[in-house]
């Protein structure tokens, strides 16, 4: 997802090797983007808490009735909720949107480990318990101060974990351009029968072309997406033979290689 925000246009490119041995080149998130996801979470967050706080005035004012111990019983209550709001928050939407909050997706960044896979649900709720530290002494001033003297701008919370916050490419940036350098055939999957690549429209053909030569550039998660998302735009037109068992990459890599071979 892209939002479009002009927010660090300089930003660092890192290069890791994944478990593979492929190269990966990372655009790392400035201070400037990842403070606005925050500021963005932290409306959000604001507008959940005043509405509970109503709520609770009014249970409260309910509950008040039946003795001092019921509402001490919901005043802890509500201490809790605000906790799990404020620190539960952000580990629940990465873990389940992959290193997303509702701030981080409008923004467009993403966090990962430094090697470009997605964080456990454990790594998770440890980077973002340190925001608790991060915090002080008021709004994240540790953490800002960490992120602008860090290499990868990195707050206390990711140097724990070893984690990483990166700018996300979409689909819609892969700008249709045919590469007319041939890949070695050596390097792409065999098939055993014609996928149809000849069905292809240019502009499909295009896009696959495109996505091979960029994916590099995208993290572990996004790429495999990505992937699945082109293969997905073609599908219909070619046919997989019976007993091949590929990923959505590698299609397209033999897509690629027949097309070229044959057109």
């Amino acid at each position: 997802m892209n939002s479009g925000f002009p927010f660090d246009s300089a930003a660092d490119k890192l290069t890791i090797e994944t478990p593979e041995q492929t190269l990966l080149d990372f655009a790392v998130a400035g201070i400037g983007s990842r403070f606005l996801a925050i500021l963005l979470d932290v409306l959000i967050q604001s507008a959940v808490a005043l509405a509970a706080f109503f709520v609770f005035l009014l249970f409260s004012a309910t509950v008040g009735k039946a003795g001092p111990k019921s509402s001490m019983w919901v005043g802890a209550f509500l201490i809790l909720f605000y906790f799990l709001l404020y620190f539960g928050y952000y580990a629940f939407f990465e873990i389940v949107w992959n290193g997303q909050t509702p701030g981080k997706r409008r923004v467009g960044i993403r966090v990962i480990k430094d090697d470009g896979r997605p964080l456990t649900p454990a790594e998770s709720i440890g980077r973002n318990l340190m925001r608790i530290v991060d915090w002080l002494p008021l709004f994240y001033g540790v953490g800002i101060i960490c992120a602008f003297f860090s290499k990868g701008n990195k707050r206390l919370g990711d140097l724990v974990v070893g984690s990483l916050v990166v700018r996300e490419t979409s689909l819609a940036e892969l700008k249709p351009i045919w590469q007319t350098t041939p890949v070695p055939s050596s390097q792409l999957p065999q098939t055993s029968g014609n996928l149809g690549a000849i069905r292809l429209t240019p502009q499909e053909a295009a896009l696959i072309e495109t996505f091979l030569s960029r994916r590099s550039s995208l993290d572990y998660v996004l790429r495999r997406r990505m992937a699945d998302e082109v293969f997905a735009k073609v599908k219909d037109k070619i046919v997989v033979p019976v007993g091949v068992s590929l990923t959505s990459e590698a299609i397209l890599e033999a897509l690629s290689l027949e097309r070229r071979t044959t057109v």
